[in-house]
């Protein structure tokens, strides 16, 4: 008996279209509904310790049923003080047939994981904006602002304006020219958020809040990308508060408003809507509200991205092929 088994890197995820933002979108929906329908299952994380003070090692298993049939777990090791030139998040996903469970592949999820939370951004700016969104700031300028910068491009190609903000005095970090609208560097933060932004991304690796009740405003929508980057304050300021999802996570999470939970400073049925009550039920919040959305980031999605593109590979015959268990 023979059994292929196929490992992607990350430029064969590329060219397969991992990292486009319009199918990553279209399988977050998915998963959405099925989530909803019982269908795909979330089991709560696991880690372990690295060597470098901060490192630690996250084991993200999950299910999904549907056009996927895919059950996996996402390995991610986060080396914050890693002194080598490589990732300081590096993630591999491996995926087995739900329905069977045999192994079918190991696929390189860096960009995978990038694109499909740039996504959540994306349903956040069509669902849960107050007010239609035409303008943009964006911190940051990793590889998740990145993903969020070509998901803008692509899938909000008439915003009137994207404003740029890293704490870096660095020139922009990609051509300006190739964007639909004006990009534009923004030395102060401050007076960045003075100005007339309707959603502010926050995509940065702060250990502590760059948002302060300040940033927070009537008809705004704020993003929570990275880990602590808003602080209690505003968050208490906000009129409505969203998540991707309320689970086991908030125990363990550094994100902002996980850590106030534990605090004892937010409770979750101050919790407004989650993406299934944005895509399933219509919750949409009031022009004049003020909201603040914290994803999470869902291993279930990275299951469902790397289950398509290695069905795609094995369409196409790319990837590297092993075989497991030969005659």
């Amino acid at each position: 008996m023979t059994s292929g088994f196929r490992t992607l890197n990350r430029a064969d995820v590329v060219a397969l279209g991992g990292t486009d933002p319009q199918a990553a979108l279209e399988d977050i929906c998915d998963v959405v509904t099925l989530m909803r329908q019982n269908t795909a299952q979330m089991p709560a994380e696991t880690h372990v310790s690295l060597g470098t003070p901060r490192g630690k090692a996250y084991a993200l298993p999950a299910s999904v049923g549907g056009r996927f049939n895919a059950a996996g777990v996402k390995w991610t090791a986060h080396r914050p003080d890693a002194q080598d030139p490589f990732p300081q998040a590096m993630a591999l996903t491996l995926i087995n047939r739900a329905d069977n469970g045999q192994p079918l592949g190991l696929v390189e999820s860096g960009a995978l994981t990038a694109t499909r939370t740039a996504a959540v951004s994306a349903l956040a700016l069509r669902h849960a904006a107050p007010r239609p969104v035409q303008r943009v700031l964006l911190l940051g300028a990793g590889v998740q602002a990145m993903a969020h910068l070509d998901m803008l491009r692509q899938l909000f190609p008439k915003l009137h304006q994207v404003s740029w903000w890293d704490r870096s005095a660095s020139a922009l970090p990609v051509d300006n020219t190739q964007f639909p609208w004006p990009l534009i560097r923004v030395p102060d933060l401050h007076n960045a958020l003075a100005q007339d932004a309707d959603a502010v991304i926050t995509c940065t690796s702060a250990a502590e809040p760059l948002l302060g009740p300040e940033a927070i405003r009537a008809g705004r929508l704020v993003i929570q990308v990275g880990y602590h980057e808003v602080s209690f304050a505003a968050i208490n300021r906000s009129t409505r508060v969203l998540v991707d999802l309320w689970g086991d996570f908030c125990e363990t999470s550094a994100k902002s408003l996980f850590q106030m939970y534990r605090a004892g400073k937010f409770l979750p049925e101050h919790v407004d809507a989650d993406l299934g009550n944005l895509l399933l039920d219509g919750w949409r919040p009031a022009a004049d509200d003020s909201v603040y959305f914290s994803p999470f980031g869902l291993n279930v999605f990275d299951i469902a991205l790397a289950s398509r593109v290695l069905k795609l590979a094995a369409e196409r015959g790319t990837g590297t092929l092993l075989s497991l268990f030969p005659e």
